[in-house]
């Protein structure tokens, strides 16, 4: 027996403790349940009440099963197109690789059940690493823990972004004119899923007029798999009403262990209403379980029109009404490639579309249209 071995079993001890826990106070907070609307269309006062005091809500069964059947379909056919090093210009099996081509590119690495952002200069938002793990010695170097805009590679992923329970809650808690952020694919595979520092998402509107707890919008996570506390993404309730001292949070916990986090405990199906001030992150997963999430975020139009980012900049140095109107495109012809394949479902009528007279229509045009569309990320 090495020496290690006492503190490594100590270490899986107290995360076992910290994870049941942690489900106990999530079970708790009374931030879930199924999706509500008003005769208006509009989400049910008490959703909206617990999404704003808690930070985050679980909206249960908001998308039917058969539905995250075909999405994790497409899924794991996009896996299969990865390429098997960053450099690859062709996958596993000597097609060309899922993205290459473009850029920048959508595909972000990491080391297996490694936190490729904590720490780093590139990421002052996750200023502390969070917990490490050794990986099987059979692990590539690297893995993709993340597909960005993935909208472009799955009509499947393009349809449940238009699902109009999603868009009608975007409407409610963003206003109807309610603007995208970004997409992506969360990749948390068996033994190799990487962690996620400590971190609050927004960057740009923590201070001055625009300031608030909706300011930097939100983020849903849908999940296609069973998300636990060993695999999912945790959460400090009520942090998304002000900036965080990340560091000195962690150091009063005497590490990443924070007391008062709880996790994202859901199904496949399910779907978190995350708000991107909230202080959140997840630990490397090194649980037997899947964990994928299809995350697309969404703003209030207030919060980018004519704002300078800290990053994502544009040619013209702004957020101005033309580049919003474009990056806004997708929702178009993601609400008519919806349209298609669930005929007897009533979109959901984006009102700056239906304002301007524009309409969309998917096919092939429209998905050459859409290549590398995350190039206009409305990131703040």
């Amino acid at each position: 027996m090495t020496t290690d071995t006492p503190t490594l079993e100590r270490q899986a001890s107290a995360l076992e403790t910290y994870f049941r826990e942690g489900e106990a106070r999530a079970r708790a907070l009374g931030n879930r349940g199924p999706a509500r609307f008003t005769a208006k269309g509009k989400l049910a006062p008490d959703i909206v009440e617990a999404y704003l005091e808690v930070g985050f809500y679980v909206v249960e069964g908001v998308v039917a099963q058969a539905e995250i059947e075909e999405i994790k379909a497409e899924f794991h056919a996009l896996l299969d197109r990865l390429p098997a090093r960053r450099e690859d210009a062709v996958d596993r099996q000597g097609r060309p690789a899922l993205a290459h081509g473009l850029t920048p590119s959508p595909l972000h690495w990491s080391k297996p059940l490694g936190d490729p952002m904590g720490g780093s200069a590139a990421s002052p938002r996750s200023p502390v690493k969070m917990i490490e793990l050794q990986a099987s010695a059979d692990l590539p170097e690297e893995i993709v823990y993340i597909i960005q805009a993935p909208l472009q590679f799955s009509d499947a992923a393009l349809r449940a972004y238009a699902h109009p329970a999603l868009l009608a809650i975007s409407a409610t808690i963003n206003g109807e004119d309610f603007t995208p952020f970004s997409e992506g694919y969360i990749i948390k595979k068996p033994g190799e899923g990487a962690a996620f520092a400590w971190h609050q998402d927004g960057t740009s509107h923590w201070d001055g007029p625009t300031a608030g707890p909706l300011a930097h919008g939100f983020n849903f996570m849908l999940q296609l798999y069973p998300s636990t506390a060993a695999n999912g993404v945790w959460y400090v309730p009520g942090t998304h009403r002000a900036k965080v001292d990340i560091p000195a949070k962690i150091a009063a916990a005497g590490g990443n262990l924070l007391p008062d986090a709880v996790p994202l405990v859901c199904n496949p199906g399910d779907m978190a209403i995350s708000n991107r001030q909230i202080l959140h992150g997840s630990f490397a997963n090194n649980s037997p379980d899947w964990r994928v999430s299809l995350n697309s975020g969404f703003h209030p139009r207030k919060s980018v029109l004519d704002v300078r980012p800290g990053r994502h900049l544009p040619p013209g140095g702004t957020y101005d009404a033309d580049y919003i109107r474009k990056r806004c495109e997708v929702i178009g012809y993601a609400i008519d490639a919806r349209r298609q394949r669930y005929p007897d479902e009533t979109p959901h009528a984006y009102a700056p579309h239906v304002a301007n007279g524009e309409t969309y229509h998917w096919d092939e045009a429209a998905r050459e249209a859409i290549c590398g569309y995350h190039v206009r990320d409305l990131g703040i």
